[in-house]
């Protein structure tokens, strides 16, 4: 039986919830903002109308302001997006229990099983749109195809509160005409490269030799050329389904720039705690430590290490990021960004092999000290107890997102 899965895809999600709050606001210009004074100051969401004066996500406020001078401005309000989010889950929960988060606004659906009850794929894409703006308020566009990175691209193709049917028989026509970079996992990085190669398009991918892609982007490429040949078949995966962490990671954008490498440290060792927090809650262990860097002429870059062991413990992620840091950055311009990542994470259950040279005696001793910190913390509040080295201040924002975890659903 053929697969029915559909992509739901909440538009204008932030900027739509606001105009659900605020009835006031429906029909006018507003952007959905970071904090300006943790220099946040950039647009995360936008309606339809700022859309329409050329407003783009990761605009500057002050940018989207000249675009659009009526523009009105608003932080983001977390807690009520986190409500409406579980809210529309709760209209696809009528249809399937196969529903996948592709973050707080994109879900994947199976309803292989459910056509049936309630029809046919399409039947149900438009119930689900239909069910969501009359109960919500809020509009979707539904993807409808035989596997999910073409439901994804047709969510893509008709916004707003619209439907839009892939399928196998005519997912030539309509989707290898379409720019490379459109497809899910081809990033920038691997749109530039691709062009440079003269693949331009989907179907370029498609009929680009598979070998060739697999030398040029390794795995990935053979996966890149299977989603555009409509080969993709991975499942969707319930809410209750975790799929395995690959990595786990904390950054953030600080409120002024870091100028040496005393401040870069305090930054990298409150990372830190934070990556080797929930390392601890999965049960994980850092097998090396990834750092990105983005300077004051927003140049990015990432290096990373080996650990000679594997840990949880902050102190030791924190000495690896430092080490890449000074290994690799040449203070030519002041540092505005930082991110520290555990990768090649290891479960502690498995016997790990001894480096020569390395202290074990040491390593308990952080530990102990590590996990005792963490009790207190838990225990009487976050802060309680920290590291002298950070009193003096950490340059970040008082609020910053939760460490991200780095997963993967494809093969």
């Amino acid at each position: 039986m053929e697969r029915a899965i559909l992509h739901c895809d909440l538009n204008n999600f932030y900027a739509s919830v606001e105009t659900v709050v605020s009835p006031e606001l429906r029909g006018k210009a507003i952007a959905i903002c970071g904090r300006t004074e943790d220099r946040h100051g950039i647009v995360l969401a936008k309606s339809e109308a700022a859309k329409k004066c050329g407003v783009k996500t990761g605009d500057v406020i002050w940018q989207a302001k000249g675009k659009c001078p009526n523009l009105l401005v608003f932080p983001p309000r977390f807690s009520e997006y986190i409500k409406y989010s579980r809210a529309v889950k709760s209209i696809y929960g009528r249809y399937t229990d196969m529903i996948e988060p592709f973050g707080i606004d994109e879900c994947w659906l199976d309803v292989s099983g459910s056509t049936r009850l309630f029809g046919s794929p399409e039947t149900i894409a438009d119930d689900v749109r239909e069910a969501v703006k009359k109960e919500l308020g809020l509009t979707i566009s539904v993807g409808v195809s035989f596997n999910k990175v073409f439901a994804k691209l047709g969510s893509d193709m008709k916004k707003p509160d619209a439907v839009t049917v892939i399928r196998r028989e005519n997912f030539r026509d309509m989707i290898w005409q379409l720019p490379a970079e459109d497809m899910l996992w081809v990033g920038r990085s691997t749109s530039k490269v691709l062009k440079k190669y003269g693949i331009i398009t989907i179907g370029d991918i498609a009929k680009s030799d598979p070998a060739f892609l697999k030398t040029t982007f390794g795995k990935n490429g053979v996966v890149l050329w299977r989603c555009a040949n409509g080969l993709e078949n991975s499942p969707v995966c319930n809410m209750g389904y975790r799929p395995p962490v690959k990595s786990v990671g904390r950054g953030v954008t600080c409120v002024d720039d870091l100028r040496d490498n005393d401040e870069v440290w305090r930054v990298l060792l409150s990372l830190s705690h934070a990556v080797s927090k929930h390392l601890r809650e999965d049960g994980l262990l850092a097998g090396g430590v990834q750092i990105g860097i983005k300077n004051t002429a927003l140049f990015t870059s990432q290096s990373q290490s080996k650990l000679i062991y594997p840990t949880q413990n902050s102190r030791e992620i924190a000495l690896k990021a430092f080490s890449l840091f000074k290994q690799t950055y040449k203070w030519q311009t002041p540092v505005r960004a930082v991110t520290v990542r555990a990768i090649e994470l290891l479960n502690p259950d498995k016997p790990q092999q001894l480096s020569l040279g390395f202290d074990m005696t040491r390593h308990e001793k952080l530990e102990r000290l590590d996990k005792a910190i963490l009790q207190i913390n838990e225990k009487y509040g976050k802060g309680t107890v920290v590291e002298a080295t950070v009193l003096n201040g950490t340059k970040m924002p008082t609020t910053v997102p939760s460490a991200d975890k780095d997963i993967s659903f494809l093969p």
